[in-house]
């Protein structure tokens, strides 16, 4: 089929009749599928249910140390999950504090924290006027919605294949009222890319005008590879050494996906000087998080290679629904003219930008023949999208037959948008 700017009006004409001829199929089917946020499916849940058992009276409540796992106490973790982390992101276990469940969470203390009581010694955020922080477009909405609720303007930064548009970032800097910007380093959300060697240097060397200056670095999907060859992120904490802003960056990371969405185990990793920082508020906020959760994770799992085995468990899960989702779009829509993605190697979702002004369209109508996506929008602050053209999918949750039912129906659902916009010229 020829690329549909190059169609006739009679033929744009021609091919929304049938489109939406097609389109009436669907909607006497009842669909009822949820591609709007990257949850694991129960594949995936069912691979870790072992856990629930591993813990127990039988084989006692003791960790790694002599502590009791049911008591209170050790604030920043079992050292032994600690140690764990700090394998997994390349630092040493007294940088690591163990959460609960959720990095989210802990992202949201810490802006918190640095908007009501500052860092390190720094005046509050909410002391300093207005305060903006940088966001790499399409990102992750909750990021957004954090920085959104305690009122701090966001400033979208364009992202490339190779991360965020640098000149531009290291161009805002300059401002003082700049205090920090989001990352999701590894296999963005939503694109899928990893943050070039040259890229995470760069951020490293920067020197922002505010002291109090902060990289949110959500390492989400650090060991989420979708192929056996997966990407490599540079480790960004001995860069900042080498530029003497090891305090810059506040890492994060969890379990979430690897064992219970609901139930894994999040940690913050950071400098020495912040991980003190933050204790000091920890001491008064909680008296420890679920350590019994942290044992039954380290029994499970017990070192690195226990996880990197689970996930290529995940992957064998996964990688038909990534397959399904880019050989659709390959097949239906690549010719078109209408749309482009980016090819993942990992990570929890597809980012396809479709012809301005058509991405509210598209989702619409899916929606009413009852798949429901992720606002159009949401991967923008704000929820604004100025070009309305991009569309996270998120692959995980249904089952590859129904989700290439509801690829076939995104597809044509993008077409007729596409279409209906090109008519109205």
């Amino acid at each position: 089929m020829s690329r549909l700017k190059d169609m006739t009006k009679s033929e744009l004409q021609q091919r929304e009749l049938t489109l939406r001829q097609q389109y009436a199929t669907y909607l006497t089917q009842g669909l009822q599928l949820d591609m709007s946020r990257g949850k694991p499916g129960v594949q995936q849940l069912d691979l870790t249910l072992g856990m629930l058992d591993c813990v127990n009276a039988r084989d006692g409540y003791t960790a790694a140390n002599g502590f009791d796992a049911r008591n209170y106490g050790l604030l920043d973790g079992l050292p032994e999950v600690k140690a764990l982390f700090a394998e997994i992101l390349g630092l040493t276990p007294d940088q690591i504090i163990v959460g609960g469940n959720s990095s989210l969470n802990m992202m949201f203390d810490y802006i918190s924290t640095a908007y009501s009581r500052g860092v390190c010694g720094n005046l509050p955020w909410s002391q300093q006027g207005k305060v903006k922080f940088l966001c790499p477009v399409p990102g992750y909405d909750r990021h957004f919605a954090i920085t959104e609720y305690f009122g701090i303007e966001m400033i979208p930064v364009k992202m490339t294949p190779y991360g965020p548009d640098m000149n531009k970032i290291e161009e805002l800097i300059a401002d003082p009222s700049v205090k920090g910007m989001w990352c999701v380093p590894m296999y963005s959300n939503p694109d899928g890319i990893t943050y070039s060697d040259d890229t995470v240097r760069r951020l490293a060397a920067m020197k922002p005008a505010a002291p109090d200056f902060r990289i949110m670095w959500d390492n989400a999907y650090c060991l989420h590879h979708l192929e056996e060859e997966g990407d490599v992120l540079l480790n960004i904490y001995p860069e900042l050494v080498k530029n003497g802003n090891e305090d810059m960056v506040i890492e994060f990371t969890s379990t979430s996906k690897i064992s219970f969405p609901g139930s894994g185990v999040a940690a913050l990793a950071a400098s020495p000087n912040n991980v003190a920082d933050v204790k000091k508020r920890m001491t008064i906020q909680t008296i420890g998080h679920d350590k019994l959760n942290m044992l039954r994770h380290i029994r499970y799992f017990k070192n690195l290679d226990g996880i990197k085995r689970q996930m290529k468990l995940h992957a064998a899960v996964l990688y038909p629904r990534f397959r399904v989702v880019l050989d659709t779009l390959e097949s239906k829509l690549a010719n078109l003219g209408i749309a482009h993605w980016h090819h993942p190697r990992g990570g929890y979702f597809v980012s396809v930008n479709v012809m301005d002004g058509c991405a509210k369209r598209t989702v619409q109508l899916l929606k009413e023949a009852g798949v429901v996506m992720t606002a159009a929008g949401a991967t923008f602050p704000y929820g604004n999208d100025p070009r309305d053209r991009n569309i996270r999918i998120a692959p995980s949750y249904p089952s590859v037959d129904d989700l290439s039912v509801a690829m076939e129906l995104f597809c044509l659902c993008t077409e007729l948008a596409c279409v209906e916009k090109l008519l109205a010229q």
